[in-house]
């Protein structure tokens, strides 16, 4: 059978034995015919909120928060089709925030790609400064008594709106609602001690799980110190078409929005697989290996113990190269040496979440890279290097005797398996 996933900016078609492979996808929901329309009605008859015309006088200070480039958020319909319906709001009282949270900023190219030309013209754009104590603002204390600190920016406005998107999130449960707050707008220390170790290692801290998972529930807590927010988020199928749009009270809004996101992308299956195939969505969301520990995350929820996971990654931004996360896996010469130096640093770095998940699926499973990656890159990262996924996969089934099982996610993270006794 012919199966395509996604990769970089096109898919990959991979030939698979028909009679041992199933494919996992989210149940196919159609896109909205006007999503303007249904954007504009959302803000008009809110989730437990105002109607977003009412959170405004003459002399409100606005700030909007929207996704960064790694993520799928229809920013170029969603925000200039947002300030359209503020024209009543003076330009110069809006200002519109990068919610990177700790990743790299977006340049004038991307923005421009991101927002349209015609708002980083008219608009001012700032970016989530997350190594600048004095950008931000303490709100609070998260449980480890580390200081809450929340971009200036959003913090000082009069109307805080959060924008976004929904999708399972492998350790904050679904993103979206309050992630847009903590970590999208906050200073790295704040970053790093809600993503400590002791709460990536937290049972709760996966998948479709917020109620009960420490990491999102250190979220809701800070970003409802704050001050009321307006939530605005949508739900996407895999042609990037908005299938929800959810607006409203931070909390309520969301909530309902993970509901829907649940009765679509979580998929039961009866029983684990010796081999799944897994992608990050493409681009943009495979633009780097860090994010790519997502798809990986996805296929370890149904590979069996001593199974193998073959994540498709196209990478094209590296690793990314010097980064924080690249430094801290080369730091170790195994999964399991790497678990240890984080369970006894005693300290959070940035990026060791993503490297505690990453070493933590490879305790369970082998993991092969499919990317524009150098082998010697891919290797040093601890993974193995392929590129023929089908000639790869030919050859774990030799080895297996030839029964092995396949599973195949061809949207990645987009689609979360789960077994049927979970």
């Amino acid at each position: 059978m012919k199966v395509h996933i996604a990769y970089g900016e096109s898919s990959l078609e991979i030939k698979l034995p028909e009679n041992i492979t199933t494919v996992i996808e989210p149940k196919y929901k159609q896109g909205i015919e006007d999503e303007k329309a249904v954007l504009w009605h959302s803000l008009n008859k809110p989730i437990e909120a105002l109607t977003l015309r009412n959170w405004f006088n003459g002399k409100s200070k606005i700030c909007i928060t929207f996704t960064d480039i790694t993520r799928p958020t229809p920013n170029i319909r969603l925000i200039p089709w947002l300030l359209e319906y503020l024209s009543f709001v003076p330009k110069k009282n809006i200002t519109l925030l990068n919610s990177l949270g700790s990743h790299r900023p977006n340049s004038l190219k991307e923005l421009e790609k991101m927002l349209t030309s015609e708002v980083t013209k008219q608009y001012r754009i700032v970016h989530n400064d997350p190594e600048n104590k004095e950008s931000h603002i303490k709100v609070g204390s998260l449980k480890d008594n580390t200081p809450a600190l929340i971009s200036h920016h959003l913090v000082e406005a009069d109307v805080k709106i959060i924008t976004g998107f929904i999708e399972p999130h492998f350790f904050a449960g679904f993103s979206g609602g309050p992630k847009g707050i903590l970590p999208g707008t906050a200073y790295l220390d704040s970053i790093m001690a809600n993503h400590r170790s002791e709460n990536i290692a937290h049972p709760n801290a996966t998948f479709g799980i917020t109620e009960g998972n420490p990491i999102w529930e250190e979220m809701r807590d800070i970003a409802l110190k704050i001050g009321p927010a307006f939530l605005i988020n949508v739900t996407l199928n895999n042609e990037r078409k908005i299938t929800g749009v959810f607006a409203g009270d931070i909390i309520k809004a969301h909530k309902k929005g993970t509901e829907f996101v649940k009765a679509n992308a979580m998929q039961q299956v009866k029983e684990k697989f010796d081999i799944v195939i897994t992608t990050n969505s493409g681009y943009p969301l495979d633009l780097n290996l860090y994010q790519g520990v997502k798809g990986m995350s996805a296929a370890a929820k149904i590979v069996k113990k001593g199974g193998v996971i073959i994540l498709a990654c196209e990478c094209r931004e590296g690793i990314p190269f010097n980064s924080s996360y690249e430094k801290l896996l080369h730091s170790g010469n195994s999964p399991d040496n790497l678990l240890q130096k984080i369970s006894e640093s005693g300290r959070v770095v940035p990026d060791q979440w993503q490297v505690q998940i990453q070493a933590q699926i490879q305790k369970n499973a082998t993991v092969y890279l499919y990317s524009a990656l150098p082998d010697d890159a891919v290797k040093s990262a601890h993974l193995i290097p392929t590129k023929n996924i089908e000639k790869t996969v030919s050859e774990i089934i030799s080895e297996r005797g030839g029964n092995a099982k396949i599973a195949v996610l061809p949207q990645g993270p987009l689609t979360i398996p789960y077994l049927a006794e979970s």
